[in-house]
Parts: structure tokens; C-alpha cells; sequence
């Protein structure tokens, strides 16, 4: 492939998926005019027509969609392996993108990581809090940290944390008022704390002898982080549903009260998932060995 095609596509590339000649050239480091000039000059060369312009936005055509989703793969590919061999070197090194949730991020994430980073100072970590199911591939990031039920099967993952247990738990107060639910179906009598995913608001689920069910509550809050819904909880807002260990403390000092314990069986954890054609490098490969969940 001539030099001048390679260059262009990157740019092709970077215009189409921010959307944005401003931002793609601040990321490619040219001016606008230089950068537009290179996509016309490459649509001139291959005689189509690969994005849409106009004055507030910028979009890939049909022709510029397609180009996108069967060279763009390739092409990260390549950039993936130089930046593997430029990591080859006595100390690794590099730049890992992870999107995860605040929960796995403060008890997993951060105290295994700790030591990694102390260990090996050329290795930079960046976390991106997210509850939404990112596609990471899309997105750009070398990894992800799901729940075991949420993983795709086309990536590989693997387990950093024990399993997880989420229940539901409310304030005496707030049942000195109300009766407990004796099942889940009782919950929309409740008042209950909802969770905000980027895909709706979540269902909570529930699984008893084989039997599973999702229930959809309602209430006069919801939030999309869940130190948010442990804090209204313990305002007595209403009923929450979290992960145990982290409500751990108060149902110990009785700020809390479990209901609902025969419905909330444990379930697998947190794993950190990459695809499967990602090629490992150095600081990767450290980074799985030290948040891999050992039991």
C-alpha cells in the first residue's frame, strides 16, 4: 500500500469515529484545513464519497460506514502489534484503558493495583467508571470488568474477584412503617431505590430453587451510582438493592435491615474481559496476573 493511502486512511479513520474534524485533528495533531483537505484528496483518489458534511456535524456515507468497519479493525490491529513491540524492552511499559463500575474499581481494581503500579512505574492505568454495558472494542479500551452474567462469549475473561451477592435491605425505620416483602412480588407495594444503567433503568433479579425472576420496582428516586443508593437507603428513602459486602458495615450496626435473604443466592463476579484476538503485551499480560482472582 502506497504511504500517501495509509496516511490518509488514519485519517479517514479518526474523522469517522469522532465525528469531528475539531477533535480529530487536535488527536492527530494537524489543523482543520489540513486534515480536510487529506479526506478530499482521498475520497478524489478512490472516487467516492466517504463522509457527510455539514455545518454543525459530520458522518461517515454508507461507502464511509463499510470502510470503517472492515479497515478500522485491521488497522488497530497493526497500531495494537507496534505498540506491543515498542513494549518489549526491560521494563514494560504502556498505557491500559479500562472501563468497569465504581464498586469493582474501589474494592478490586484499586488495591490490586496498587502494588502493580508500584512495581513498574512505565505502566499507566486509566480507569473509566461506567454502569452502561460499553462495548470496548468500539470504544477503544483494552479491557472491561463485568459480572460474570453480563460477559459476551466472544471475549476472553477472567475472574478477579469472589462472587457476589446483591440484596435488599431498607432502614428498621422505614419497615416500622411498612411491612417486609415476604417475596419479591411484594416490592411494588415499596418504595424502592431504582439504579439507572445507560440501557433503562435495571430490573432486579431475584432466583430461588431453580426458579428466576426480574421485578420491576418503582419509587421516588433514582440514581445511577450505587454509593448514591446506599446513602438514600440510609436516609430511608426506601428500599435498595446492592451488593452485600458493601452494606456490610450497617447491617452490622443495625443502620440497615436484610429482608428477601432466600431470593439473593450468590452469583459469579467480577471478571475482566478483552477480546479475543487482542494481542497480549508485556504490561497486559502483568496486569491480567495481578487482578486474576486466586480464591
Amino acid at each position: 500500500m502506497p504511504r500517501d493511502d495509509m496516511s490518509d486512511l488514519l485519517s479517514f479513520l479518526a474523522v469517522a469515529r469522532d465525528r469531528s474534524f475539531t477533535k480529530a485533528a487536535r488527536r492527530l495533531g494537524v489543523s482543520q484545513s489540513a486534515l480536510s483537505h487529506t479526506l478530499r484528496r482521498l475520497e478524489a483518489r478512490l472516487g467516492l464519497r466517504l463522509l457527510t458534511r455539514t455545518t454543525r456535524s459530520v458522518s461517515p456515507t454508507t461507502t464511509g460506514e463499510r470502510l470503517l468497519r472492515t479497515v478500522g479493525p485491521r488497522l488497530d490491529e497493526v497500531h495494537a502489534e507496534l505498540v506491543a513491540l515498542t513494549e518489549l524492552r526491560d521494563k514494560p511499559a504502556g498505557t491500559i484503558r479500562i472501563t468497569t463500575s465504581d464498586h469493582a474499581a474501589n474494592t478490586i481494581l484499586m488495591p490490586k493495583l496498587a502494588r502493580l503500579l508500584r512495581d513498574y512505574p512505565d505502566i499507566k492505568i486509566e480507569i473509566d467508571i461506567d454502569y452502561g454495558l460499553t462495548d470496548i472494542v468500539a470504544e477503544r479500551y483494552d479491557a472491561g470488568v463485568r459480572l460474570g452474567e453480563q460477559l459476551a462469549k466472544d471475549m476472553i475473561a477472567v475472574p478477579i474477584g469472589p462472587p457476589v451477592r446483591l440484596v435488599v435491605v431498607a432502614t428498621p425505620a422505614y419497615f416500622a412503617k411498612r411491612p417486609a416483602p415476604k417475596k419479591p412480588q411484594d416490592l411494588t407495594g415499596h418504595s424502592c431505590i431504582n439504579l439507572r444503567l445507560s440501557g433503562g433503568v435495571y430490573a432486579w433479579e431475584f432466583a430461588k430453587r431453580g426458579r428466576e425472576l426480574r421485578v420491576r420496582v418503582d419509587g421516588q428516586l433514582c440514581v445511577n451510582g450505587v454509593d448514591e443508593i446506599i446513602s438514600a437507603a440510609r436516609a430511608g428513602i426506601g428500599l435498595a438493592f446492592v451488593p452485600q459486602d458493601l452494606v456490610e458495615p450497617y447491617l452490622a450496626n443495625g443502620q440497615l435491615k436484610l429482608v428477601l435473604e432466600d431470593w439473593c443466592p450468590p452469583f459469579p463476579g467480577f471478571h475482566l474481559y478483552y477480546p479475543s484476538r487482542k494481542q497480549s503485551s508485556p504490561a497486559f499480560s502483568l496486569l491480567v496476573d495481578a487482578l486474576r482472582y486466586r480464591g
